[in-house]
């Protein structure tokens, strides 16, 4: 099952494997994998970063499967 859109923030990054975990703002820390990074086309995270992300629940806990960066309008 796929859950809505969260905001999140990068807990965890290593760019070598292109895999880590946010921290949603709900406090869960949810892992992702190489796939969920290059989803966004994105070049890199820092930690404290803010995205959005889209979470699967399935048997072996809930992972990120989709991470795009958070925009702020004005």
């Amino acid at each position: 099952m796929t859950d809505p859109i969260h905001q999140a923030t990068v807990h965890t990054f290593d760019a070598n494997h292109g895999d880590g975990s946010v921290i949603t703002d709900d406090g869960r820390v949810i892992p992702f994998d190489a796939n969920a990074w290059q989803s966004g086309a994105l070049l890199t995270l820092r930690q404290g970063q803010r995205l959005k992300v889209q979470v699967t629940e399935d048997p072996a806990g809930p992972r990120v499967t989709t991470l795009t960066l958070a925009t702020f309008s004005v």
